[in-house]
């Protein structure tokens, strides 16, 4: 059994960052991709970000220039840096590790910014 466990939501202004965090347990080893998505009420999940298990990464457009993914293979975690917050960042953020195809998720994380 994966467990994704997302970290690092909270409320700030437009102009703040945040840090979100995600740790992925369990008998998991080899090579995995992650990624970031949001979402909002009534709406469908969006990619936000991702990260191949080489390191390689791509960002949604909204997003480009303000977000940046990172991740720290030895802890099996990922990052996601959020600067230059906007009020249309506000969502549920869920990561996500996927392995051999299967996708797991984690249970999110609220980031609310206000303007």
């Amino acid at each position: 059994q994966v467990h994704v466990v997302e970290s690092g939501g909270g409320a700030v202004q437009s102009g703040g960052s945040l840090r979100l965090s995600c740790l992925a347990s369990g008998r998991i080893f080899g090579t995995y991709n992650m990624g970031w998505y949001r979402q909002t009420p009534g709406k469908q999940r969006e990619l936000v970000a991702r990260i191949t298990s080489g390191g390689s990464t791509n960002y949604a457009d909204s997003v480009k220039g303000r977000f940046t993914i990172s991740r720290d293979n030895a802890q099996n975690t990922v990052y996601l840096q959020m600067n230059n917050l906007i009020p249309g960042d506000t969502a549920v953020y869920y990561c996500t590790l996927n392995w051999y195809g299967l996708d797991y998720w984690g249970q999110g994380t609220q980031v609310t910014v206000s303007s």
